[in-house]
């Protein structure tokens, strides 16, 4: 008859803790979109996709990140969600960069002095008359989104030639 083995004494050493992970940053939104690169993505690509990201990002009109984000990501075939992410993460300085946009925008197309866009004139103008109030917001946005068009496209080739070493040496150290 065979007896039972008896297990060792439980050890009173507590168990090792994991190493933390990093922080929230870098757990939350640096290791998920390093994690693009596993979806076949090219380097190339994915600079692309960061700075096509960054800049859609800081599109001067609320709201419009996620439809112009989706649609630029489709039309380039790049990764839809990691676009999103990123133009996502420039809503702070979209924020900041919205209002000066918008009267950098507004002079570009006709407000004179009397009709600066600041919180004030734009409420007594829309007391008074609301027309020219509209018509100011408008054009305002409309030079609003010129600027950033004509800044847009050489930040994307600037961000696109800064990054893809990055992304290249990222990639070469996952196949290795």
């Amino acid at each position: 008859m065979s007896q039972p083995v008896a297990s060792p004494a439980p050890d009173s050493t507590p168990l090792p803790t994991p190493p933390p992970q990093g922080s929230w940053f870098r757990r939350k939104l640096i290791l998920p979109l390093l994690d693009v690169l596993k979806q076949g993505l090219s380097p190339e690509q994915l600079a692309l996709t960061f700075a096509v990201g960054i800049v859609v990002g800081l599109i001067p009109v609320l709201g419009a990140i996620t439809t112009v984000a989706a649609l630029l990501a489709l039309r380039l075939r790049l990764n839809v969600a990691a676009m999103q992410v990123i133009s996502h993460m420039m809503t702070p300085l979209q924020l900041l960069l919205i209002v000066p946009l918008l009267r950098w925008g507004a002079r570009l197309f006709g407000a004179t002095e009397k009709s600066e866009l600041t919180v004030h004139s734009i409420k007594q103008l829309f007391a008074n008359d609301w027309r020219a109030a509209l018509q100011l917001l408008w054009r305002a946005e409309l030079g609003a989104i010129s600027i950033w068009l004509l800044a847009g496209m050489p930040l994307i080739a600037i961000l696109f030639y800064a990054l893809r070493p990055m992304f290249r040496k990222m990639a070469a150290k996952k196949l290795s």
